[in-house]
Order: C-alpha cells, then structure tokens, then sequence
C-alpha cells in the first residue's frame, strides 16, 4: 500500500505540471465548453492508457535512445509547432471566445478527441514517465499493476474533465474572454519553445 501511494503520489505531482496536454483542454474548454472538451481529455486518457500499456507490458520500444523514439520526438515537435501556431493566429482574432466556439462547435466532440489522442501520444515525456514509474513496480504481481494502470488512466481523465470543466463555465468564459487572447499567446509561445528545445536537444545529442 505505501508503494501505492508513493507511485500515485508522484503520478499526481505529475500531471499538476502545465504540457500541451493542459494547455489543449483549457484552450479548447475555454474557447468552446466542457462539453466539447471532454472529447479532448478522453483522448488524453486513452493516449496515456496506450503507454501505460506498453510500458507494464515490459516493452522497450521507446527507451530514449532507439530510433522509435527520436521519431515519436520529431513527430511530436511538428505538432507542437502546428498547434502552438494556431493558438497565435487565432489568438489575434478580434473575438475569438464566439469565433473559436462556432469553429470547434462544427469540428465536434469526435475530432477533440482526435486531437486530444494525437497531442498526448506525440508527448514523448509521457512515453518516459510512464517506463519509469513501470520500472518501480516491475517486481509487483499482475493484480498491482493493473491497479496501477487503473488508477492512473482514471486519475488522468477525471483531472483533465475537472480542468475543462472548471474552464468550460459560462463564469469563468466571460471573465476569460479578455484574457483569452493572452492565454492563447502564452500558450502558443510555450508550446512552441517546448518543440524548440527538444529539437535543441535532439540536435545537440
């Protein structure tokens, strides 16, 4: 049980981190509600739930060092770079609040997801993250890891839904909706250094 709570701890402490997966959901929950965004943090959930599986199942495809890897990484860092450069341009909308929920109201809840699975499974961090964390409890029997693997899927998709909620309020949108513009810009500019710096490091190694 300790072990548990120590893994569940630093999983937890994890995810308080702002990534593209956070910045994705309070963009999209902001822009267009809870509703609409919780296509986004299921495929989060899910994209996690396919590296949680990968590395409980012991596999090493994606050790730092193989060429799986760095492509994931050069995949990742292009769509970090498309994303981030949307949030710019939509960012100099002159109403991007009513624009940005008409557009993402015709993409659906289906493409979020879509978006959400895509943004979270070209994170190579999260491919890392969760081989470590499996490294730790590689000596646990069948029923642990998959309480494991329960537990952090589930923690995943109720953080995500509590943050597109907690933005998705018609409140919190109508105080957002003079900051949306900066919020946007900070996070275009974040997502865009992100991709920077791990083409930095991939270039450097």
């Amino acid at each position: 049980m300790e072990q548990f709570l120590l893994i569940a701890l630093a999983h937890f402490l994890a995810l308080l981190s702002p990534g593209p997966d956070f910045f994705l959901v309070v963009r999209n929950a902001a822009t267009s509600g809870w509703r609409v965004a919780s296509g986004a943090c299921l495929g989060i959930a899910l994209a996690n739930g396919v590296f949680i599986g990968m590395a409980f199942a012991g596999l090493s495809l994606l050790h730092e060092d193989s060429a799986l890897f760095v492509v994931l990484q050069l995949a990742g860092c292009a769509y970090l770079l498309y994303i981030g450069g949307l949030f710019l341009r939509h960012a100099s909308q002159r109403s991007p609040l009513t624009a940005n929920a008409t557009a993402s109201a015709r993409r659906g809840w289906w493409s979020n997801l879509g978006a959400g699975f895509v943004c979270a499974i070209l994170n190579p961090k999260n491919a890392l993250f969760y081989a470590s964390l499996a490294s730790m409890v590689s000596a646990s029997s069948l029923g642990w890891k998959l309480a494991y693997a329960g537990w952090m899927f589930g923690i995943v998709l109720l953080w995500d839904l509590l943050v597109a909620a907690a933005f998705g309020r018609n409140t919190v949108r109508q105080r957002f909706e003079r900051a949306l513009p900066t919020l946007q810009r900070v996070s275009g500019v974040m997502l865009i250094a992100l991709a920077l710096g791990v083409l930095a490091h991939l270039i450097a190694a």
